[in-house]
């Protein structure tokens, strides 16, 4: 057996296993593929709990709004043993004054208390302040969002190459199939000396080429499909098929949505939203200008039991309980009449901060349209040439087989008929490359317009 046959017998080989792979594939549609990004995407995750951080930020017990209560309690206790002499001291009676012996006296202190602080006024500081937080946190959702729209772009660029070269991998084998019939009628003709030696292995060449391509094909297939495995956060073994079939949103409905790009577009939409917290930034460093109110109360209570103690004449005094509690309230102004100019150059800053952000709006707005209009006309190109090459692909399978028949009447030669499969396979790829590149270009147009979550796939 020739080299070149070994070649072609392994080369069929692995193809086969490639196929086997391939018929064990599940469908994974676009909508699922969308569904699971959105479920298990990291990048997403991470977004959906910035959020929840946000919305933890801007609930009323971050606002500065409830008082500030506390609590505190106390004991202690304490057990005296003590021997008290008089030296030298008598009685009356002139006998000597006895020792006084205490054991095992015990004391025991009780304390607690409550306290309340509440700020009555600060300068509207914490209302401008709430305000902001929830700025933020509307902020805070369109930076998710952002991060949404930019997984699915990367992933449907994935998917779209899974597709695309889902269907080069077909076309690859098509030429396979009808490079395989060439080498069954080359042989047939050199047995019957109706052709040379020379045409059966050109045949048996092109056969090897059809299919190493297949094989590179179906690596580069698997590759892209563990690539959108990544963005799936799915396991890398498990490979799916992917949906080939493209549909283009009709230009008036896209003419729609530029049209409202202004409401919609993410960029501009957290360009707006800085805009509104650096102007609450502004209110709330200009409350420093103004006085601090508050209010204050407590209530305590205490508990003193008192250990008994030697008293004159040999005796023991004997403990005590005392019992207290007391209530007091109060309210506190404080004025920062002249804090340095802290409050001055910070309510400067925030003006110049205000200032710079409205710049920036203005070139947001600017680069989303020069965007779109870049985007819009990429679009329609790419739209153009993939039309081009649908109609390229008509004419040049009608002139494979024009060349077909020439080629079995035996009026062209192996090299001619090899030149128009070859035209053929490379309209055929051109064309898919095409399909794949406009449907791309118009979700990114969508992502501009700020349509691309609100579309079917």
């Amino acid at each position: 057996m020739s080299i070149l046959n070994r070649t072609t017998i392994s080369c069929i080989s692995w193809i086969l296993f490639f196929c086997t792979v391939s018929g064990q594939e599940k469908m994974l549609t676009k909508d699922v593929a969308v569904s699971l990004a959105l479920e298990n995407n990291y990048g997403i995750k991470v977004a959906k709990n910035s959020i929840e951080v946000a919305e933890n930020n801007k609930s009323i017990l971050n606002s500065g709004y409830l008082p500030r209560v506390t609590g505190s309690a106390g004991a202690n206790y304490g057990n005296l043993n003590s021997t008290t002499e008089y030296p030298g001291r008598l009685e009356t009676d002139g006998s000597p004054t006895a020792d006084i012996e205490l054991n095992g006296a015990e004391s025991q202190t009780y304390n607690a208390a409550l306290s309340v602080n509440y700020t009555l006024f600060d300068g509207l500081n914490r209302f401008y302040n709430y305000k902001k937080l929830k700025e933020q946190y509307k902020l805070t959702n369109l930076q998710a969002r952002e991060t949404i729209e930019n997984t699915i772009i990367q992933l449907f660029s994935v998917y779209y190459e899974v597709a695309r070269l889902t269907e080069n991998e077909k076309v690859f084998k098509q030429a396979l199939e009808i490079s395989k019939q060439r080498i069954k009628r080359a042989e047939y003709a050199f047995e019957y000396g109706q052709s040379t030696k020379l045409d059966v292995l050109n045949a048996q060449v092109d056969v090897t080429n059809d299919s190493i391509n297949i094989m590179n094909a179906a690596q580069s297939l698997n590759n892209v499909k563990r690539d959108l495995n990544v963005i799936l956060n799915q396991e890398l073994k498990d490979l799916y098929a992917v949906d080939t079939v493209i549909r283009f949103i009709p230009r008036l409905q896209l003419e729609e949505y530029i049209t409202q790009a202004k409401e919609n577009n993410v960029n501009l939409l957290i360009a707006d939203k800085g805009l509104k917290i650096n102007a609450y930034d502004i209110k709330v460093n200009k409350s420093g200008y103004l006085p601090t109110i508050g209010l204050t109360g407590s209530y305590g209570w205490n508990l003193n039991q008192s250990a008994p103690s030697p008293f004159v004449s040999g005796q023991i005094f004997p403990g005590t309980n005392r019992t207290s509690d007391n209530i007091a309230l109060g309210a506190s102004l404080s004025w920062n009449l002249f804090d340095g100019g802290g409050t001055t150059v910070r309510v400067k800053n925030a003006k110049i901060a205000q200032l710079n952000q409205e710049l920036l709006v203005k070139q947001v707005v600017l680069e989303v349209h020069r965007d779109i209009e870049n985007a819009l006309e990429i679009y329609e190109n790419r739209l153009h040439i993939f039309k081009i090459q649908e109609q390229n692909v008509i004419t040049n399978a009608n002139n494979f087989e024009r060349s077909k028949e020439q080629f079995q009447l035996g009026r062209i030669t192996s090299i001619e008929f090899r030149q128009a499969q070859i035209n053929l396979l490379n309209a055929q790829t051109n064309k898919n490359l095409a399909k794949y590149d406009a449907k791309l270009s118009e979700l990114q147009l969508l992502q501009l317009t700020g349509q691309l979550l609100n579309v079917a796939f």
